[in-house]
């Protein structure tokens, strides 16, 4: 069965040493678990029972397209008016619990590895039914209209109901789950979990225009980001900039597996600001 690491705040001890592995730099941050404590998170207004931890949001000269956030809803907790920009597109990923969102009218429980997409524009609301605590992943990116495209449409779907498809010649090594249709142009971000079985790689320094959010649910590996090899275990989130070289290698014993952001077919624009 899939495992899904969520964070459980706290705080730790005096005795416990300053060293880590967290780092910001002009081409990548990487978020450790250890620094998603309970001093480090937000809230919003017309929520209830919630806080959450921001782990990446628009910053000129950086990641500019996206922001992510982990929820934790408290039971009962949630919001009648979750979204307050109408050109945000959302997409929902539980990880612990159960979410009941309502799309348009349309009610769907998701649980753990339940997934949502939700369009720009729509009037929804999201509630934790359950005694205990319901945890999940919150992609959001303005949706950028193109000539002859529509609004993308309201689904949900857990991620074990989809066949990940596996990259050319590595013998299901090293699969992708994809939660939008890449030959759908509606969509203009993509959101999937990448899955190495122990010892598969990406066997080249992928160096592309899109900017990635990466939040590892389960296992370790040494991640390649610019210049550096970083390790990264789950519950590390990595956030890299557009062309930050990145390549991957799964160090086991187990699986290693991420959630993955990307926004995709549109126009780069020639106009900032």
């Amino acid at each position: 069965m899939p495992q899904y690491h969520t964070p459980n705040g706290g705080l730790p001890g005096q005795t416990q040493l300053l060293t880590d592995r967290a780092v910001f730099t002009e081409a990548y941050a990487v978020i450790p678990k250890g620094t998603m404590q309970d001093i480090v998170t937000s809230f919003l207004p017309g929520w209830t029972g919630m806080r959450m931890w921001v782990l990446a949001r628009p910053m000129t000269g950086f990641a500019e397209t996206f922001s992510q956030y982990i929820v934790e809803l408290q039971p009962g907790g949630g919001s009648d008016q979750p979204e307050s920009d109408s050109t945000a597109q959302g997409a929902l990923f539980v990880t612990q619990g159960t979410l009941r969102i309502v799309v348009d009218g349309v009610q769907s429980d998701l649980g753990e590895g339940g997934f949502a997409y939700i369009p720009p524009g729509s009037a929804w609301s999201v509630i934790n039914p359950g005694d205990g605590l319901a945890s999940f992943h919150w992609i959001r990116k303005a949706w950028q209209p193109a000539p002859g495209i529509e609004k993308p449409d309201a689904f949900t779907v857990n991620e074990q109901d989809i066949e990940p498809a596996a990259m050319p010649d590595t013998e299901g090594r090293w699969a992708t789950t994809r939660f939008m249709d890449p030959t759908d142009l509606r969509h203009d971000m993509h959101v999937t979990i990448v899955t190495f079985e122990p010892g598969a790689v990406i066997p080249f320094l992928e160096t592309h225009v899109m900017e990635h959010g990466l939040y590892v649910l389960e296992g370790k590996a040494a991640y390649r980001l610019n210049t550096d090899w970083v390790e990264v275990e789950a519950g590390d989130f990595m956030w890299l900039r557009a062309f930050c070289p990145q390549a991957c290698y799964a160090s086991g014993p187990g699986r290693f597996r991420y959630l993955l952001y990307k926004d995709v077919n549109r126009h780069m624009p020639l106009r900032l600001g």
